[in-house]
This record gives C-alpha cells, sequence and structure tokens, in this order.
C-alpha cells in the first residue's frame, strides 16, 4: 500500500458512505413535498401525516448527508493538492455556485419548514419544502456538472505559464452532455433509492394491518416512482455506455472486458480473467451484441484494452492505462442485476396495488422490507464502475491520479486518517439506520406529536414586526 491507493481508498470510502444519504436525499423531499401538496389540497389529515411521517425519516437522512459531505471538501486539499491546484479554476466555480445557489436555498427552506408549520401561512410553509427540493436538485446539477468535467473536460484551456486548467467557455460546461447524463443517471438513483424506502416500509404496515389509509397511497406512490425509476436507471445507463465508447473507449473495453479489438464486438455474459486482471482465461460471449449496444448497429468496431494501451502509451507517453477490470466488471453487472430486480420488484408492487391488494399477493410483500438496501448497493456499484474505470486518469486525458496526490503526505499520515474516518463513518452509518428503523416503526403518531406545530398562523409582515 502506497500513499496514492490509501489516498484512493480513503476518499473511496468516505464518499460511499456519503452516498448512502445523498440519493434518499434527493428523491425523498419530492415525494414529502407531494403529499404535503395533497394535504393542503384536500385537507385530509392522512396526506398531513403522510408527509409528518416520511418528512421525519427525510431530515434525519440530509442531517446525516450534510455531516459526511463536508469531510469530502477537505480532501481536495488535504490529499489532493495536486488536483485542487490543476482545476481549481474549473472545479471550484462550480462547487461554489453549489454552496451559494443550491445548498443555502435548501438548508433555509428546510428550516422554514421544520419550524413555520403554525408560524407562518400554509401556503408559504407549502412553498419551504418545494424550495428545499429544488435546492437539492439543483445541488445535483452542480456537482454532477463538475464530475462530468472529470469524466470529459470541456470548455477550458491549459494555461502554459501555470499548467492549470482556466475555464474560457462556462457554456460549454453547463451543457456538457457527460455531466446532463450523470445527473439524470443519479436523479433516476435518488428517486429509487426514496421509491423503496417507501414500498418497504409501508408493506410492513399494510402486512400488520396498520394504519392503511396511509401506507396504501404511499406504497402505491412508491410503486409507481419504482417503475419509472428503474426502467430511467437502465435507459440512462445504456446512453451513458454509448457516450463511453466516443470519450472513453478504455473504461467501454474494461466493463465488458473486450481485450482484443473486435468488429463486430460481442457482449460478454461472463468472463473469467487470471490474477493480473488484465488477460482472459474464460468467458460465455454474446455475438454482435455489443456493437449493437454502444452504437444501435450489429457491425460497429468496439476497441480493445490491449489496443487502447498501445494507442495511449503513443499519444501520453509510457504508462499503465488500464484499470484494474476486476472492479470495473462486476460492479457494472451488479448495478445492471440490481436495476433489473428493483423494476421488476417495483412492477409487482405496482400490480398487486391496481389488482385491489388480494390476499394471495398482498402476503408476497414480506419480501419487500428487504429490497430497502438493494438501491443503495446498485449506487455504489454504479460510482465504483463510474470512477475506478478511468483510472488512471482523475481528469480523463489531462491529469492522472499520480500527478493529482499531495507531495508531503506520508503512509501513516493517510493510514491514521483512513482508519479514523472509516470509525466515525461507520458509527454515523449505524446510527442513521438505527434512528431510521426506530422512527419507521413508531407509525405516523408519533411523528405528529414530535413536530414543531404549535402557533397560530401568523402574517408574514407580523413576524418581521414582532422581531423589530
Amino acid at each position: 500500500m502506497d500513499v496514492i491507493t490509501l489516498s484512493r481508498i480513503q476518499f473511496g470510502v468516505t464518499t460511499a458512505f456519503h452516498f448512502l444519504f445523498v440519493p434518499l436525499t434527493l428523491g425523498l423531499v419530492w415525494f414529502v413535498a407531494i403529499m404535503q401538496t395533497l394535504y393542503y389540497r384536500t385537507g385530509q389529515e392522512r396526506y398531513r401525516r403522510m408527509s409528518k411521517f416520511w418528512g421525519k425519516l427525510f431530515l434525519v437522512n440530509f442531517g446525516m448527508g450534510v455531516a459526511t459531505g463536508i469531510v469530502q471538501e477537505f480532501q481536495f486539499g488535504m490529499n489532493w493538492s495536486g488536483y485542487s491546484r490543476f482545476v481549481g479554476d474549473v472545479f471550484g466555480a462550480l462547487l461554489a455556485i453549489e454552496t451559494m445557489m443550491a445548498f443555502f436555498l435548501e438548508s433555509v427552506f428546510i428550516g422554514i419548514w421544520i419550524f413555520g408549520e403554525g408560524r407562518v401561512p400554509k401556503r408559504v410553509h407549502l412553498l419551504s419544502i418545494w424550495m428545499a427540493a429544488v435546492g437539492s436538485l439543483l445541488s445535483s446539477v452542480w456537482i454532477l456538472l463538475a464530475n462530468g468535467w472529470m469524466q470529459h473536460p470541456v470548455g477550458h484551456i491549459i494555461n502554459p505559464l501555470t499548467g492549470r486548467a482556466e475555464l474560457v467557455d462556462f457554456l460549454a460546461l453547463v451543457t456538457n452532455p457527460k455531466g446532463w447524463l450523470l445527473f439524470w443517471h443519479a436523479l433516476s438513483a435518488g428517486f429509487a433509492t426514496s421509491a423503496f424506502l417507501l414500498l418497504g416500509v409501508s408493506a410492513w404496515y399494510i402486512l400488520r394491518k396498520q394504519e392503511l389509509d396511509v401506507f396504501k397511497p404511499s406504497f402505491t406512490m412508491g410503486a409507481i416512482a419504482g417503475v419509472i425509476a428503474s426502467f430511467s436507471l437502465l435507459m440512462t445507463g445504456h446512453t451513458q455506455g454509448q457516450e463511453m465508447r466516443l470519450y472513453q473507449p478504455m473504461k467501454l473495453a474494461a466493463v465488458e472486458a473486450i481485450w482484443e479489438t473486435e468488429q463486430p464486438a460481442s457482449f460478454s455474459l461472463l468472463t473469467i480473467g487470471d490474477l493480473s486482471g488484465k488477460r482472459e482465461v474464460w468467458s460465455i460471449r454474446i455475438p454482435y451484441l455489443m456493437s449493437f449496444l454502444a452504437c444501435n448497429n450489429f457491425s460497429c468496431e468496439v476497441k480493445g484494452v490491449h489496443d487502447l494501451q498501445a494507442e495511449y502509451e503513443a499519444r501520453f507517453g509510457p504508462g499503465d492505462y488500464i484499470p484494474l477490470m476486476v472492479f470495473t466488471y462486476w460492479s457494472f453487472r451488479a448495478m445492471v442485476g440490481i436495476s433489473f430486480l428493483l423494476l421488476a420488484a417495483s412492477a409487482f408492487g405496482l400490480w398487486v396495488a391496481m389488482r385491489g391488494w388480494p390476499v394471495r399477493l398482498t402476503k408476497w410483500l414480506r419480501w419487500m422490507p428487504y429490497t430497502i438496501p438493494m438501491p443503495f448497493a446498485a449506487g455504489i456499484a454504479g460510482w465504483l464502475t463510474t470512477e475506478m474505470g478511468r483510472q488512471p486518469w482523475v481528469v480523463q486525458g489531462l491529469l492522472t491520479t499520480a500527478q493529482a496526490i499531495s507531495p508531503n503526505l506520508t503512509i501513516l499520515d493517510v493510514s491514521i486518517s483512513l482508519v479514523g474516518f472509516t470509525l466515525v463513518y461507520s458509527a454515523l452509518a449505524v446510527v442513521m439506520v438505527t434512528l431510521m428503523w426506530r422512527f419507521a416503526r413508531q407509525g405516523t403518531e408519533a411523528a405528529l406529536s414530535k413536530s414543531v406545530d404549535v402557533a397560530e398562523a401568523v402574517p408574514l409582515g407580523s413576524l418581521v414586526g414582532a422581531q423589530d
């Protein structure tokens, strides 16, 4: 283990833990906003109970997400100062916009939503949760545009005097197709993760015949969103695969275990490599299928890792440009396999709801709570594919991971922080799961009894005058 490997593991650990909270925050806030809107429009108490119950789970997750996300930005300066120095004029601008435009918007309106019921007019209280949802959406846009630039850098020049990337075309940056593909894929993951939380928790209550007026609509809402989001995950993932052939062909070759250039290219059902991870021992392949998936025709060429390695050596100089294929190959298949399972499970749940909850079908919902972790596993597998598939580049074609590391780090430094972060983040994950489990089992009455709603609604102007 060297400093680079340990730093990569550390960033991977903190990112994976942080990603336990991000997709749930991104998706669940929209469900809460819809539920509160239904309460505002109909006045039915069950919709208020729904918004309070799921809103409580959202707030637990949001708080944990903020706590775990801050550490990642510190790592840019501590472990990856070479990266920060090189991309600061581009990456820093996007993160600054995300903080000023999105995070503050989200945080302020979440505060109004938590403490404002009964203190601000109902329309303002409703607006606050929708603005929080918009804030979370904008936050993901800017972060994923930043990551998209790392995968497919556009709109910049390299300053010959400083050797730094400098932003010269902001429009190209914000219209980068890679960034928007990542955004739609992440948004789909957020809705899928939230949908299966709704499905799993609601199924638990439905089987116990408790608060059916709340959890049957919640289940149906989750099932509809789960079908749409799971299908969207597969479609946006497929589009990203086609985009990889154009901008990151080595990643595509590694994901599909294509060692030699093929035209037409076959699709790997199962490939076993040697211990080096860079040579095939045995495989089962479907002829022509990879060409169709990559190009929408059965005759296009897909370059292999060996030819791409030679091409990159001629272009960038000597080095190993092949990612660790065992991770990219299997993480991709885990992601896709889980996505198909999510689609099937949500479609079954929707079928049960549409059939009127017959007993012979409803009894199978006892398995639905076990699907709650599946979108999280798919999300982490997807990020492993995305980030490890572009190695050794940290910015595709411009900056390698070895060049991005801080020069003064020691193995002891990173080992201590890695152990510390892992322990702290593991504790936070346990706390989050424990709190979510406890609050989910308490039902809607507990969420109502602990809500902040004791004051009468008063005009905002009166509040301002009272403060003056």
